[in-house]
């Protein structure tokens, strides 16, 4: 896929990864729309790229089905949607309730309503595409984050779902992995098991991103070592459980 005259829409634009891609997709020649809980911040952005600012809580199914409705309906057919907003939830077996099902509902769900509102529409039209911004951790899991760990291998699973069940529909999806972005998420946790392998600046994320898209790959791994910590997995599950047990030792005191 090119974005030149392409309608995206990007959920979590106002910062982070989501701000990455509406400037460097706005540059490509897309029209973005940057959708956000933070409509100040998301019309900060849209005005600089001249794209539109729409707010939503991805939280809430009706607000996914209204932003896409409203785009579809006023503005053009969603060529490209970048499922973004995630949050991080730290904790393990001690994480209340509430908290779980918080971010069950922006990391995963969200997801699940923009494909269950938007696919139909895009098959109806011969095709479309998603991206889904899931993380590392959802390939590899994340020591002290349960929560996040979790929910993101549920969102790595959900885009392997819809390209396996949509594709042969015209319906292409990919799945954004990184490590640690520069972003407000990782605002006081840059020294966390993340952070391994540096912190990424959103703009060279998006680069990845444009070069992922262009080449309809499945799989968008901005730090390429995660490739690497994948065969090891797959290799001998027992040694990388082992290595990732000593990882959780050092970075959270869990032994």
């Amino acid at each position: 896929m090119h974005l030149s005259k392409k309608t995206v829409v990007i959920t979590g634009a106002a910062n982070g990864i989501g701000r990455g891609l509406s400037e460097r997709f706005a540059q490509d020649g897309a029209l973005v729309v940057c959708a956000d809980i933070d409509l100040t911040g998301a019309q900060a952005i849209a005005k600089q790229i001249d794209g539109h600012a729409i707010k939503c809580d991805v939280s809430v199914e009706n607000d996914v089905r209204a932003l896409i409705e409203t785009v579809e309906d006023t503005i053009a057919p969603i060529d490209l949607f970048c499922a973004n907003a995630g949050i991080l939830t730290l904790g393990g077996l001690d994480v209340p309730d509430a908290d779980w099902d918080h971010i069950w509902k922006i990391n995963v769900m969200s997801h699940v309503w923009a494909g269950r509102h938007l696919i139909p529409r895009m098959i109806a039209r011969g095709g479309g595409n998603m991206m889904i911004t899931a993380s590392a951790a959802g390939l590899l899991n994340q020591p002290g984050a349960a929560p996040y760990g979790v929910t993101k291998h549920a969102a790595v699973g959900f885009a392997e779902w819809i390209a396996l069940t949509y594709g042969a529909q015209g319906i292409r999806v990919s799945v954004l992995c990184p490590q640690a972005v520069r972003s407000e998420m990782i605002r006081g946790h840059e020294e966390s098991v993340a952070a391994i392998d540096g912190i990424l600046e959103p703009d060279d994320v998006a680069q990845t991103c444009v070069e992922a898209l262009a080449e309809e790959r499945f799989l968008i791994l901005p730090h390429p070592q995660v490739l690497d910590y994948m065969r090891l997995k797959s290799a001998d599950y027992d040694r990388w459980i082992s290595g990732m047990s000593k990882l959780n030792q050092q970075f959270t005191g869990n032994i």
